[in-house]
């Protein structure tokens, strides 16, 4: 007999994502459900999935258990942001009303805007100020459903700020629920003081930056942001490879603004993600699949920054790129916490199908960050993080619906 301490009774169906990942190709849309199931874990890890009638003779519930009745009600694994930026200071309301007002992303830049306005504000922030300004994102992430997420640093741009954005995610990470991978970004822009001296911020990138984040175990991965104007491929080639050398995970913006050179960068340093891709092309896409990289598809972003295109999503899926959701959580164009949102855009602006879309907000997530074998699906052994969806599967894509019945976070309800 299995013995549970939590249990969800009677669900309508459990769309358990259970399976190899990433998911690629056809296997995208595999959301392994189970119709009229019940799932039930013992110190926060699952002992059990599968029909509730088969539950009803195999689990036993400890005396203090505790049991939530489904039916009516779907229930997914937790989702798994892989691209957040929640870690900063200040405020760039204004440029939204004027991106809505005509400017371009390159228009607010040049104004003295965009991720360098951000920079100034977390240089001049306390790690309190920056824990206080995180809390209630990661809580609007929760309340939708995120219970693992990542999060990167590259608003510091100088060793010091860069290094207290990674203690503030490391001090996040044990005050709340959210599981959280930290990402070093020191290569997101250039500061203003090397706008001339390009050259020498890498180095200072390479040569400094990188190796205390190494030594101070502040990350698990490297990102740059490979795009014109901003990162080269050549550079961003030389960052992620010392990042590798020193123990660090390559990732990388990619093709966001233009097919300029990310997406084969990320192919040949065999980057685990490549994020973005909005103007990555077939030939691209073949060389992702071939290096077995995971495609992170930032929809809310292109969304908010009125780029007027989506990252092409379903040729991705039918070159064999495993396909991946995130919100893109930042200042500057990524309003939204909520991975409905972003599925709601994957299926309507980017031709996704409703269970593709599950599968890259989940076990595809996961895999994304090398989660994959505690995270993303519901499966015997892993830990038990969970979405009750108020009726069918189809609500997820309601916006602004309140569809979230509950989140489990390790066994227990924590929103």
């Amino acid at each position: 007999m299995i013995t549970a301490d939590f249990l969800i009774d009677d669900a309508d169906v459990v769309a358990t994502c259970a399976g190899p990942a990433p998911r690629r190709g056809s296997a995208q849309g595999d959301i392994a459900a189970v119709p009229r199931a019940s799932i039930a874990s013992r110190e926060g890890r699952i002992v059990f999935v599968g029909p509730t009638h088969e539950c009803r003779s195999a689990v036993s519930l400890t005396p203090q258990a505790r049991v939530i009745e489904a039916e009516g009600r779907t229930v997914i694994p937790g989702f798994v942001d892989a691209h957040t930026h929640l870690v900063y200071a200040g405020d760039r309301r204004d440029e939204l009303q004027r991106r809505l007002g005509g400017a371009t992303y390159a228009e607010i830049a040049a104004a003295g805007g965009g991720i360098v306005k951000t920079v100034a504000a977390t240089r001049d922030a306390s790690d309190d100020a920056l824990v206080a300004a995180a809390r209630p994102r990661l809580a609007a992430m929760l309340a939708h459903g995120t219970t693992t997420a990542e999060v990167k640093s590259g608003y510091g741009l100088s060793l010091d700020a860069e290094i207290k954005m990674l203690r503030v995610v490391r001090r996040l990470a044990a005050e709340q629920p959210v599981s959280l991978a930290a990402t070093f970004m020191g290569a997101h822009e250039y500061p203003v003081e090397y706008r001339e001296r390009r050259g020498e911020y890498e180095d200072l990138v390479v040569g400094t930056m990188l190796p205390t984040v190494a030594d101070e175990g502040l990350a698990e991965w490297c990102d740059v942001f490979c795009e014109n104007g901003v990162f080269t491929p050549e550079a961003s080639k030389r960052i992620l490879l010392e990042g590798q050398a020193l123990g660090l995970k390559p990732r990388i913006h990619a093709d966001e603004l233009a097919l300029s050179g990310g997406s084969a960068v990320a192919a040949d340093v065999g980057a685990r993600s490549a994020d973005h891709l909005i103007f990555v092309d077939e030939a691209h896409a073949d060389r992702l699949a071939e290096a077995n990289v995971i495609a992170t598809l930032l929809p809310a972003a292109a969304f908010f920054l009125k780029l007027g295109r989506f990252a092409p999503a379903r040729m991705l899926i039918e070159r064999g790129v495993a396909v991946a959701l995130a919100t893109d959580l930042n200042p500057g164009g990524g309003f939204t916490p909520s991975m409905p949102f972003v599925m709601s855009l994957a299926c309507f602006g980017m031709h996704m199908t409703l269970e593709e879309a599950l599968v890259a907000a989940t076990i595809n997530g996961a895999a994304s960050l090398d989660r994959q074998a505690e995270y993303g699906s519901l499966e015997v052994g892993k830990m038990f993080d969970a979405v009750i969806v108020e009726g069918p599967l189809s609500e997820l894509v309601r916006v602004g619906a309140p569809v979230i019945g509950a989140v489990i976070k390790h066994g227990r309800i924590v929103a």
